[in-house]
Parts: structure tokens; sequence; C-alpha cells
């Protein structure tokens, strides 16, 4: 069984994803993970974040697996465990130029499927899971809320880590990649027409846990345990 949540960044659909898959005791599925996996190496190799061709090929040689004995599932950059530098700034800034390369999204739509064969029973997170990825998943989520709430939620995930930041610069820098997810060529940022949409700009996370996980048992017997 496969459970997409999608929506724009700063809705808190990692978090929220990886606590309903620990309710449901499903696998959780990081997609934004491997995004900014192939930002951080080409950080490393100090490419052009403007040049599709540079991208391409530094996603091209990088191997990006989840290490699944652990929880939340660790995500391996070359053998490297590096989920702690994956939220940083820089990371999920280089994120958004690799996001809206074509052949790169190609390649990690085919891994993120292969996952959910291999695994079976997934929650998976990003923006284009249930529109494109799992298009006939079971049950889809879209999760969104005001820019202004997304932004001050930011600031507090990345102050929290010790980086220094500006609420109005995060507010500018997720209006623009909200632009850019809506109106990419490829995997566009999408409220798939099956998903059930929640507003969270009022909701806590237990809140919006709660509704998901209330609704796939109620619509999918076989997730009631």
């Amino acid at each position: 069984m496969i459970i997409t949540i999608d929506g724009p960044a700063g809705t808190g659909k990692s978090s929220v994803a990886l606590a309903v898959a620990e309710r449901l005791g499903f696998d959780f599925l990081d997609t934004g993970a491997m995004y900014r996996a192939v930002g951080l190496e080409a950080l490393r190799r100090q490419v052009n974040l403007e040049n599709h061709r540079e991208l391409e090929f530094v996603a091209r040689h990088a191997r990006i697996e989840f290490d699944w004995s652990r929880h939340p599932p660790g995500l391996l950059l070359n053998h490297e465990p590096v989920g702690h530098h994956l939220r940083g700034a820089e990371a999920t800034r280089a994120a958004s130029y690799v996001a809206v390369v074509p052949a790169i999204r190609e390649m990690l739509v085919q891994q993120q499927r292969a996952i959910g064969r291999a695994r079976g029973n997934v929650v998976t997170e990003g923006r284009d899971q249930g529109s494109v990825v799992f298009p006939h998943a079971e049950c889809k989520f879209y999760l969104d809320a005001s820019p202004a709430e997304r932004a001050r939620r930011r600031v507090g995930q990345l102050r929290a880590r010790g980086d220094l930041v500006d609420y109005h610069e995060v507010l500018r820098q997720i209006e623009s990649r909200d632009h850019r997810d809506a109106t990419r060529a490829v995997g566009p940022l999408a409220i798939p027409p099956d998903a059930v949409v929640i507003d969270t700009t009022a909701l806590s996370q237990d809140e919006v846990v709660a509704q998901i996980v209330e609704y796939v048992r109620a619509s999918q017997p076989q997730a009631r345990s």
C-alpha cells in the first residue's frame, strides 16, 4: 500500500509523513532528501547549479541509498551518511536547481518507484508523488499552508540548527520556490485530483497526523492494525 503526501515547502510534509508511517507501521520515504543529496553532491563538486548538463552528470554518478535499518531511514550518498547535511540552507537551495532538470527527475522517479515496489507499505512525501510517481496510490494527501506560516516554520527549523536566517529572506525564497515548482515542465507541483487537501496553517502536526491516519484506516481496512 502506498500513501502519498504532497505539498509545497514548509507545510510539514516530512514530519507528518514520518509520524503517519510510525502510526501505521509503514516505511517512510523522504523524496526531498534525494534531491537535496544530489544538490549536496553538486555543491561538493563545485559545479554550476544553472548548468543542467553538469547537474545531470553529478546525478548519474551519485549513489543514493537509504539505510532502512535506521529510524527514520538514513540517507547514504556514495556510502556516506549525510542526513545531517541535507536540511541546511545551502543543500535546500541547491535542490531547487536540481529539481527542475528533467533527466534528474526521471532518474529519481524511477528510484522512488523501485523503492515502493521493494518496500511494499510506504508513506512517501514530496511534490509529485501522487500526481507523477505513484498515480495509482491507494491514499493521496496534499498539505498546504500560507506562505507566511511556512516561512515562520522554516525559520524556526533553521534557527534550531544554529543557522542565522532572516524571516523575510526565507519568505522570499519560499515564494520563489513555489513559482518554480508550479511552473516547471516536468513533475510540477500540483494537487492530484483524487487527493485529500489539508490546510495546515492553523493545525498542529499531531492534528494533521490524526486526520490522515483516521482517513486511511476508514478507507483502507488493511491499514487498521
